[in-house]
């Protein structure tokens, strides 16, 4: 029955982050002094200040978000004449170009996926923090999956990286990156570690909690 399993926890063994590997729990290792048998990482029952190390990078991933927008992505100079293109811009030049494909990957890469990331995190944290015992398991997928697309989130840099070589190797004109690209780099890399930090076994813990 569901309401007589039993968790690792319970039957005294610890999860290695690294390669998953179930080991008993030594005496007095609780606050990560065991090590894994098998690679040898440090070994936790959860991992350390994953709460507020979550919030912090999640915090300033929203702050960065907003240059990432409002500031340039990249110049483009030709003839000696600059133009500067936010993300925004940059999708509606696609979409006059005829380039509505490339131009709704780069809207999906740059603007969809990070605000979704964003929200998740801060939806399972806020769950976390007001001891919600809703839909475990979907939260749980709803982690994994926020883990899985972060990497979705650097499409449009890649496209700057090729159009910056395309376009020097033509000698047209060149490609600036913009504050506005580090903004968002920023962006992806703290939403990265923030999803990377949070530990999804304290959703389980609050199903074990008594009200």
């Amino acid at each position: 029955m569901r309401g007589s399993c039993t968790t690792a926890a319970q039957a005294s063994l610890i999860s290695c982050h690294a390669c998953h590997q179930l080991s008993p729990i030594p005496t007095g290792s609780i606050t990560g002094d065991a090590i894994c048998p098998r690679c040898e990482a440090h070994i936790h029952l959860r991992k350390p200040n994953s709460i507020s190390r979550t919030w912090a990078l999640l915090i300033a991933a929203y702050i960065l978000y907003i240059p990432a927008n409002l500031l340039p992505v990249m110049t483009v100079i030709s003839f000696g004449k600059g133009e500067a293109d936010t993300i925004l811009s940059g999708v509606k030049e696609l979409i006059h170009a005829g380039m509505l494909p490339i131009a709704l990957l780069v809207f999906f890469a740059s603007i969809t996926v990070p605000v979704l990331k964003l929200l998740s995190l801060t939806f399972l944290l806020l769950s976390i923090h007001f001891k919600s015992r809703w839909r475990p398991r979907e939260r749980t997928v709803l982690y994994r999956i926020t883990e899985v697309v972060g990497r979705w989130s650097m499409i449009d840099i890649f496209m700057i990286s090729i159009l910056i070589a395309l376009v020097k190797l033509q000698a047209v004109a060149t490609i600036e990156p913009g504050m506005g690209a580090i903004s968002f780099a920023a962006v992806v890399i703290l939403t990265m570690f923030a999803a990377i930090g949070f530990d999804p076994r304290l959703i389980w813990d609050r199903m074990e909690e008594r009200r």
